[in-house]
């Protein structure tokens, strides 16, 4: 059964910092990619940062780029986000998931839907 578990979202003033992870079990994580995305309220889902396991590659959106870092420990087969510079507009439910492919496509909820994922973390940013 593949499992995904978020974890670090809280509470933190505008201009703080979060770091997110995903802990993954059940899955062959060296194959495949590890996705973030949010929700926040009356909102469509985003999708936030990839990263393929499979070569390195990474994705950002363009609301997060130069802000989130995405990284992996393999040995702990665990997924961080770094969040930096946060804004209040940053406020959402972050959630996981894992699928085989990550790109500009695969990240764009309306055109693709990852295959697992976990049960999402709050991240509330104070202004």
């Amino acid at each position: 059964e593949v499992q995904l578990q978020a974890s670090g979202g809280g509470l933190v003033q505008a201009g703080g910092s979060l770091r997110l992870a995903c802990t993954v079990s059940g899955f062959t994580f060296a194959d495949n990619s590890i996705g973030w995305f949010r929700q926040a309220p009356g909102k469509e889902r985003e999708g936030l940062s990839c990263i393929s396991k499979r070569d390195g590659s990474t994705y950002y959106a363009d609301s997060v780029k130069g802000r989130f870092t995405i990284s992996s420990d393999n040995a702990k087969n665990t997924v961080y986000l770094q969040m930096n510079s946060l804004k209040p507009e940053d406020t959402a439910v972050y959630y996981c998931a894992a699928d085989g492919l990550c790109n500009a496509v695969t990240m764009n909820p309306t055109l693709y839907d990852y295959d697992y994922w976990g049960q999402g973390t709050l991240v509330t940013v104070s202004s």
